[in-house]
């Protein structure tokens, strides 16, 4: 077999064994309806008591069924800098993690990175706009990074088919690349914990979300860099 005949070769079983993660993966996050349970049934108690420990002991599947069964925060309150973790369920949840910390930041590979948070500005009663951020430690200390603006807006989700509204955080109009596709999804389980989902074009788009949660309470709104 030639250079060039093994370099199809391997290019061509790369690409199909990324489809079929992609498709295991899908097939992990379960039914896209409800299955009834509330946010108490599947985490094991009240609402109001649940951490983010709690969340992230959770399955992939367990993990949409929190989002489809919680709702969307009030918009006008739903403001500042918010911590995050990425949720690491699913056969490609550990690629979904180095992307987020590793890729996400910049769009090419920045190994000191690390994804922190979310910063969100109503400015309106269902629109408004923010940021990411990141811990750069690239140049040998710890820097905050303001990055990657998104839109928000109020609407019915896009990853379930509850009927429910969501707070979506848009990349389109401010990203270029794969990140330009991205797409984000906020629901409300208590006032210092919000179950979400985002998703891009790249991985199967909407029908393949990558659950993360937000926690708070959120510190003051800095603005971006």
């Amino acid at each position: 077999m030639g250079i060039l005949k093994k370099a199809l070769f391997v290019a061509g079983s790369t690409f199909a064994a990324n489809i079929v993660l992609t498709v295991i993966n899908i097939l992990q996050a379960g039914s896209k309806y409800p299955d009834g349970r509330a946010i108490k049934d599947i985490l094991g108690k009240d609402a109001a008591k649940a951490t983010a420990a709690d969340v992230t002991r959770l399955s992939r599947a367990d993990c949409m069924q929190l989002f489809y069964a919680a709702e969307a925060p009030d918009f006008a309150s739903f403001k500042g800098e918010f911590k995050a973790i990425v949720l690491s369920g699913g056969v490609l949840g550990p690629a979904s993690v180095k992307f987020t910390h590793h890729v996400f930041p910049t769009g090419g590979i920045t190994l000191k990175t690390h994804w922190d948070g979310k910063a969100l500005m109503p400015e309106s009663a269902s629109s408004g706009y923010g940021y990411n951020l990141f811990t750069d430690k690239s140049s040998g200390s710890a820097k905050t990074l303001r990055i990657r603006k998104f839109k928000t807006l109020l609407g019915p989700t896009t990853m379930g088919k509850d009927g429910k509204n969501s707070i979506h955080l848009v990349y389109h109009d401010f990203n270029s690349g794969v990140i330009k596709s991205m797409h984000d999804e906020v629901r409300k389980i208590n006032d210092n914990l919000y179950i979400c989902g985002g998703y891009m074009a790249l991985g199967g788009g909407a029908i393949n979300p990558a659950p993360f949660i937000l926690t708070g309470p959120p510190s003051e709104w800095v603005g971006m860099d």
